[in-house]
């Protein structure tokens, strides 16, 4: 049976990490976050003291940026771990600055241009399920499923604010929805590659649904994409 790509899109803290990890497992697939890619940049320009808000600077040090995403190396609950030119960084990609800089850095079309390519060679490869913001629209628009994932505001901000919570980062509730409406503005509004749902993508409203539900109803999906599939083979 060959092995398809799927891609997963949707908001911040739609669910999109947690829902591709599992169904990635669920089928033996590689599982690939982009998000982490344009993170990492973020992570980067802040450590190095670049300023978000120049675009050159930002661009130049994503065509230069040695990123690398790996199974964990560290048994600390990480989905998998990101260096940066050598350094781990899994965690500081997580932080509350790298939070509020990552929508700006992934406007930036020399930034998306450098991590599009990258992203776009292991999608083509088959077995994969990639999540992020334009994977079904940009970055892999043949995938044979495409999913886009959504959730309300508040409750996107209470798995958010969970999340934070639980790695010891005391966040003020307000602030997170504050951040999260923020993002939604950006990432929808920019000029490159707008958070949108892709054409033929099936859109699952998360706000009521486990990740048990989410994830079966994938996994529905790519079974009778692949029974399509070996009928037409």
């Amino acid at each position: 049976m060959a092995r398809i790509t799927i891609a997963i899109d949707g908001p911040a803290a739609s669910g999109k990490s947690t829902v591709g990890e599992r169904v990635a497992a669920a089928l033996g697939y590689l599982y690939f976050d982009t998000g982490v890619m344009y993170r990492a940049v973020t992570w980067a320009a802040i450590d190095r003291g670049i300023d978000i808000a120049d675009e050159p600077a930002v661009t130049a040090l994503a065509e230069t940026l040695a990123i690398r995403v790996e199974p964990p190396t560290v048994s600390d609950g990480r989905q998998y771990t990101v260096f940066a030119d050598d350094v781990d960084i899994t965690w500081g990609i997580r932080g509350a600055e790298v939070n509020r800089g990552v929508s700006p850095v992934s406007a930036y079309r020399g930034v998306r241009s450098a991590l599009t390519e990258q992203q776009r060679r292991i999608g083509m490869q088959g077995g994969v399920v990639m999540v992020g913001r334009d994977i079904g629209t940009v970055v892999l628009p043949e995938a044979q499923v495409k999913v886009y994932l959504d959730a309300s505001l508040h409750e996107r901000a209470r798995r958010r604010f969970v999340e934070s919570a639980e790695r010891g980062a005391r966040v003020p509730f307000a602030e997170v929805v504050a951040d999260l409406a923020n993002r939604d503005r950006i990432d929808s509004s920019r000029e490159v590659a707008p958070l949108s749902r892709a054409k033929g993508a099936q859109y699952l409203d998360t706000t009521r649904l486990d990740i048990d539900q989410v994830v079966a109803r994938i996994l529905d999906l790519v079974r009778g994409t692949e029974e399509m599939n070996d009928a037409g083979a």
